[in-house]
């Protein structure tokens, strides 16, 4: 076939199926209902997209269509550098991962922390999940030096002075003696170091246990898996309802 040919147009409600949004009838109902948009604009019942070319989204949240994206979870261990490379010739995360595709990580975990963290060559996911307007949370469960007062526990919770400025509001728990359970929706470079640095608890242990919605204790330190099309919803739904919360 010509480089020049036409792409191939399928018909929004089967594109929204393949896609995992729903059953065909599902998405024939959604779009009825105005729900969903192409490029933009509303789309109505009958209408033909290019699968790999277009953007739809449904109540804002786009579709993820395009077979040539990954995205990956990954719990990284201690030591690997959150980086697609290194000068150093350190490993790096995606050296854990098993994929041909060029990856990189949205955000970062220090050398020293540990957990969950998302590898993807989707520039638009992870324009949504990193960018400070839509906050998406991330949990971290951290051991510190000392058992943190009421006081050291409101300062975290209500805002840290820090050298780049006070941070926001976070949730904090202490789950046990010398543990900290910290939510934040910022990703300032060592954050929460630093925050516990400055209430005179430094950390010992920092591990992220989820980012948004995804949780996954089953994976072991070191393993990886590509996220189902569900899970990248979830997440697409997770920026706009942090974006919808914070006007």
């Amino acid at each position: 076939m010509s480089d020049d040919a036409p792409p191939k147009r399928e018909r929004v409600h089967k594109v929204m199926a393949a896609a995992g949004v729903a059953s065909r009838r599902v998405c024939e109902d959604m779009i009825f209902d105005g729900r969903v948009e192409v490029n933009g604009e509303r789309c109505e019942i009958g209408a033909k997209v290019d699968p790999l070319g277009d953007i739809i989204t449904v109540d804002g949240v786009v579709v993820g269509i395009d077979p040539t994206r990954e995205t990956w979870l990954l719990n990284k261990p201690v030591g690997v550098i959150s980086s697609a490379a290194d000068t150093h010739d350190r490993e790096v995360v995606t050296d854990l991962i098993d994929s041909t595709a060029r990856l990189f990580p949205v955000g970062r975990l220090d050398a020293d922390s540990e957990g969950l963290l998302l590898l993807t060559n989707d520039g638009g996911l992870a324009h949504r999940l990193m960018h400070p307007s839509h906050g998406v949370e991330k949990e971290y469960l951290v051991s510190v030096e000392g058992a943190p007062s009421r006081r050291a526990l409101r300062t975290l919770r209500e805002g840290v002075e820090l050298d780049d400025g006070i941070t926001a509001p976070a949730k904090v728990s202490t789950p046990a003696d010398g543990m900290l359970r910290i939510v934040l929706h910022e990703g300032r470079n060592r954050q929460i170091r630093r925050m516990c640095d400055a209430v005179g608890h430094p950390v010992l242990r920092l591990v992220r246990m989820r980012i948004g919605p995804l949780v996954d204790s089953t994976l072991a330190p070191g393993a990886s898996r590509q996220l189902s099309s569900a899970e990248i919803r979830s997440l697409e739904e997770a920026a706009v309802r942090s974006t919808t919360t914070e006007r």
